[in-house]
Formats: structure tokens, C-alpha cells, sequence
């Protein structure tokens, strides 16, 4: 079980070059644990490419369905006052934008603030330097075009 950040979902829905990568990771532990808004992020992120004509509509509507389906098998860390109050604090010791604190925040909560050995998914480089401080184990280990 990993802490997925949307950076590293959406190569799972759209081919992209770092595909590959996020599928080695995924295909041997296939369970998820993401943030409440990561399902929202993957569509503002797959609505974008559509947008920029990076994907067509068939991509974009392909897209759609594999991330329902992951969807429908991840473990949410839902909001509350806990993600909140370690979203705030993270905030005030790492460069992060609001949205990846609730995201490490929510990590945090899964594992309860025991970080050694968890691992968190991300290719946004603010937030795995943060994450790392945090004590996760950040993958992919050497990313390519984070």
C-alpha cells in the first residue's frame, strides 16, 4: 500500500513518458491510498490536456474510465480537522501550495505520522522534497522529467 499523489495517477490514465515508471510501481501493489481531492485533480489534469489538444476526446473519455476505476478501488484519506491542522503546520515548514499540504497531509494521517517505510507517489518535485523531510520513502527513486 502507497500514497499516491494525482502526478503519478494520471500517467496511469493517459500514455505519457513516464507511463512505464508509474506502472512498475503500481503492478506490484496495486492498492492506493490517495487524498479526498485527488479524484478532482485527475479531472481538472485530464480536462487541461483535452483542452491544450494533448489528448482527444476519445483519449480524454478512455482516460475517464481507467481513472473511475481506480477510483472505485483506492482508499480515500477524507477531510476533517486532523488533515486540516497538519496541512496548516506543513505549510509553515515546507514550500508547498495548499493543495499538495492537504495532500501530505492526508499521507501523514494514513500512516498515522509513522512515516519510516511508507512510500509516497508523487513526480512533483515541491512536495516529494517535502515528503521526504517528512520521513517517506519517496518514489520513483531516480524520476524522469519530474
Amino acid at each position: 500500500m502507497k500514497f499516491w499523489d494525482s502526478s503519478a495517477i494520471i500517467p496511469l490514465c493517459v500514455k505519457e513518458p513516464i507511463t512505464l515508471v508509474v506502472r512498475d510501481i503500481f503492478d506490484p501493489d496495486s492498492v492506493m491510498v490517495v487524498w479526498w481531492m485527488t479524484r478532482t485533480e485527475c479531472v481538472s489534469a485530464l480536462s487541461r490536456q483535452r483542452r491544450e489538444n494533448h489528448i482527444d476526446l476519445g483519449g480524454e473519455d478512455d482516460a475517464r474510465q481507467v481513472l473511475k476505476d481506480l477510483s472505485e478501488a483506492w482508499v480515500e484519506v477524507l477531510p476533517g480537522e486532523t488533515v486540516r491542522l497538519k496541512a496548516e503546520r506543513l505549510l509553515s515548514v515546507h514550500p508547498l501550495r495548499t493543495p499538495d499540504a492537504f495532500q501530505l497531509a492526508a499521507a501523514l494521517v494514513w500512516c498515522q505520522d509513522k512515516t519510516a517505510g511508507m512510500e509516497f507517489v508523487s513526480f512533483d518535485q515541491r512536495l516529494r522534497e517535502s515528503a521526504r523531510k517528512e520521513g517517506f520513502l519517496i518514489l520513483p527513486k531516480n524520476p524522469v522529467n519530474v
